[in-house]
């Protein structure tokens, strides 16, 4: 019998503006019934490119690939069936109810009478949206239209389901309870091959591939890929060193090839195998009083050392005055949309210098607080300060850099072409207009795509260029809105660099995140919840109250906690 997937030697090229790119460049491999597989890889690897090799949307330029046994492009109408598909944006129509979408997707299946109605229904019980069959998909949060999207996918009782990225910028509570459904499905005996961010993710698979510019890798069991890291990996601590202090002091040690929040130290992975107290010694140069420890090694560490791509240290800032009035203050806030209430009495400070970060569920009001802070839109109540300035009276927009949740810039312009337009935008002229634009072109390593067209860019370039463009007027205050959604683990590494080094010259951070591991950088977070303010305090202080390890396991737990006592 053939396996639901199976490709051999199969190349895909795309033409670009600086010449041919090869997508896939000979890749192997196989799916099995009953089994996940995880499809791994830094942007622009190639993961979207199998994916829709695989449903039949692109044309293989060599090799073969089958489905069930069948050329995708040529299969009748039984293979198709037999298939689902989930791209990263899958086509919900907002202003249609959670029934409707799932209906006219029916409707597009060929379901009729009592096997449409079972379908609906087993669908909708399995995403666990029974309950809101007749709420409009544009009121669901981000977790709940990714449940549906599957839901919608999974129509057609699917044998092979391609998913890619089905949990980005998807809340961690919400990336469990689509992960139960997935392995749900695969118990049932369909074949699943999912791309994802998540490294985490990948290690529940039962295999991953990595991919790296079209080439795979390394395939196999995640267990397999950690066979060759004894003694590189560790946890590290200093005490009164927060994770980000011990991340700016360790950066760049040539002993360490990667660094990453890791509870209240630092999880290390060193460039060859070492004793810890050899190690510790070493380090001890850089942060007196580091305390290491064998830690058990993950599939995101043997996804660093395969790739082999070292993060660089953050850049050195020239440190802002410092002043003694708070960044920013929120004192009682409140926002209505007509009887919709999506913050009610948030309350907070973040001082000069300080990385704050707001957690919540999907649909908690992080976006709309940033929107009012950044003067996009008005309060419905309580006062607001940004950079010393009440924005009841003027919006503080002179002194403050926003990168939005979507990228927000001009596609068809070139990325100097950017940096020019909101240069003049910010009023910089000159020798500093000059100036800042050089500054940004060679601190975010723009330099070599400074001509090409901003919406050609892979995503963690333009993540770049949106950062670079938020600080080219050098703002007080930076306000980051799930900056590293979607953007690959190193890249996300990356970010938090010039974040951290951002703070450390004296600019005050705000920034949402689903990563929760990245949370760990902050030196503050609150958790809201519905609006409202859940928990506030420094990642530790969290974990305590939640009595957890980790900070995901803390927002989860808080967050149930919460819904358990409403259900009551």
């Amino acid at each position: 019998m053939s396996p639901p997937l199976a490709f051999a030697g199969l190349v895909k090229r795309f033409s670009g503006e600086r010449g041919p790119i090869t997508a896939l460049a000979g890749v192997d491999g196989r799916v099995e019934e009953g089994t996940v597989t995880g499809l791994v890889g830094p942007d622009g690897a190639g993961k979207t490119t199998l994916l829709r090799l695989a449903v039949g949307l692109l044309a293989p330029d060599a090799g073969r690939l089958e489905v069930f046994g069948r050329d995708p492009l040529t299969a009748g109408t039984e293979v198709r069936a037999r298939l689902g598909y989930m791209p990263q944006h899958f086509g919900l129509y907002e202003e249609l109810t959670v029934a409707e979408n799932l209906a006219l997707y029916a409707d597009l299946r060929g379901l009729s009478g009592a096997e449409r109605r079972r379908r609906m229904e087993a669908s909708l019980e399995l995403a666990g949206l029974a309950p809101f069959t007749v709420r409009r998909v544009g009121r669901l949060s981000g977790g709940m239209k990714q449940k549906l999207a599957l839901a919608c996918a999974l129509l057609g009782r699917p044998r092979l389901l391609l998913l890619d990225e089905p949990t980005v910028g998807v809340d961690p509570l919400s990336r469990r309870e689509l992960w139960a459904m997935i392995e749900t499905l695969a118990r049932e005996g369909a074949a699943v091959l999912l791309s994802t961010g998540y490294l985490d993710e990948a290690e529940r698979c039962d295999r991953a591939w990595v991919l790296e510019r079209g080439r795979l890798l390394g395939a196999g069991p995640p267990a397999a890929f950690t066979a060759a890291l004894a003694g590189r990996v560790f946890h590290a601590r200093a005490t009164g060193r927060s994770p980000r202090e011990l991340a700016g002091l360790l950066s760049g040690a040539p002993e360490l090839l990667d660094l990453s929040p890791d509870g209240d130290g630092l999880r290390l992975l060193a460039r060859r195998s070492w004793q810890p107290d050899a190690l510790a010694a070493r380090l001890r140069q850089r942060c007196p009083g580091l305390g290491l420890a064998p830690a058990q090694a993950r599939f995101a560490d043997a996804f660093v050392l395969l790739l082999d791509r070292p993060v660089p240290p953050p850049p050195r800032l020239e440190p802002r005055p410092r002043t003694s009035r708070p960044a920013v203050e929120v004192e009682g806030a409140v926002k209505r949309f007509g009887d919709f209430v999506a913050v009610r009495g948030v309350s907070f400070t973040v001082r000069p210098g300080e990385v704050f970060g707001l957690l919540g569920a999907n649909g908690a009001g992080k976006s709309t607080l940033f929107r009012m802070l950044c003067g996009l839109m008005p309060a419905s109540g309580g006062r607001l300060s940004v950079a010393g300035g009440d924005l009841r009276r003027a919006p503080a927009r002179a002194r403050i850099g926003y990168l939005a949740q979507r990228f927000s810039l001009y596609g068809d312009l070139a990325v100097g072409e950017n940096l020019d337009f909101f240069a003049g935008a910010y009023g910089l002229t000159g020798r500093r207009r000059r100036s800042r634009r050089a500054w940004a072109l060679a601190t975010f390593g723009l330099e070599e795509v400074a001509g090409e067209r901003a919406g050609t860019l892979p995503l963690g370039y333009r993540q770049r260029l949106a950062l670079a463009v938020a600080l080219l007027h050098e703002p007080e205050v930076l306000f980051l809105d799930e900056p590293t959604s979607g953007v690959d683990p190193l890249m996300r590494r990356e970010l938090w660099r010039w974040i951290s080094a951002l703070a450390d010259s004296g600019v005050a951070v705000l920034v949402t995140t689903h990563y929760l591991e990245e949370a760990e950088y902050c030196d503050r977070l609150l958790i809201l919840a519905d609006g409202e303010p859940l928990a506030c305090g420094t990642p530790g202080e969290i974990r305590q109250r939640a009595a957890a390890a980790s900070l995901e396991e803390a927002f989860v737990a808080l967050l149930q906690s919460r819904r358990g006592r409403e259900a009551a």
